[in-house]
């Protein structure tokens, strides 16, 4: 069976994604992504992709932290010192969305941060009306209030809103500019980083 190259595959998934706001098999739970190695993911899925990309070894290491996130190899590295002690997988933004490339410091870190952007408009029942809303651009249906996506373990790097958080990882990258981690990870980077810890992002 012939198979398309990988990059056509990602920047394909890309583009759909761009269509998020109205194509709702991009935000259900039932779609499938094609991963970078051809396997099939789910949401259901999410860990084995978490297991397969991710570990961590930082226990015992003293060093100040840091982390570098590569955008081309969507991951994110972990360093105590000059020590690699851990590397999670990541969901970049996708294009249009682009995750800023540049040097941060985490300026804040809120367990339970909620977005103020992005999320659904819902009703007085807490009912979703429209899906995947930009609270910016996207209309209001009348009586709708907005409710904001939640962004566990928030590790802000930019006053944009730009910052590190628990979410789904498809394979590809696939958010607004945040960098997606699995739940087994975020956890771990966030209680091993303080307000001033320095990350890198790069190509």
């Amino acid at each position: 069976m012939n198979r398309l190259p990988s990059s056509l595959l990602i920047l394909g998934l890309a583009a759909l994604a761009g269509c998020a706001s109205y194509d709702t098999r991009l935000t259900s739970t039932a779609t499938k992504y094609l991963g970078q190695d051809g396997t099939i993911i789910s949401r259901s899925s999410q860990s084995t992709l978490a297991d397969k990309n991710s570990y961590w070894d930082g226990e015992g290491v003293s060093g100040a932290p840091s982390i570098l996130i590569s955008l081309s190899e969507q991951t994110a590295s972990f360093y105590k010192g000059a020590k690699l002690v851990g590397v999670s997988a990541i969901s970049s933004g996708r294009e249009g969305r682009e995750t800023p490339m540049g040097n941060y410091k985490i300026l804040a870190k809120e367990p339970h941060h909620v977005s103020n952007l992005f999320g659904d408009y819902v009703d007085a029942s807490g009912n979703v009306l429209v899906r995947n809303v930009d609270a910016k651009k996207d209309p209001k249906p009348p009586g709708a209030t907005f409710a904001g996506s939640p962004m566990p373990f928030f590790m802000r790097l930019t006053n944009a809103g730009v910052g590190m958080h628990q979410g789904f990882l498809p394979g590809v990258p696939d958010s607004h500019g945040c960098i997606r981690m699995p739940e087994r990870m975020v956890k771990v980077y966030y209680q091993n980083v303080s307000v001033g810890t320095p990350v890198k992002i790069v190509n």
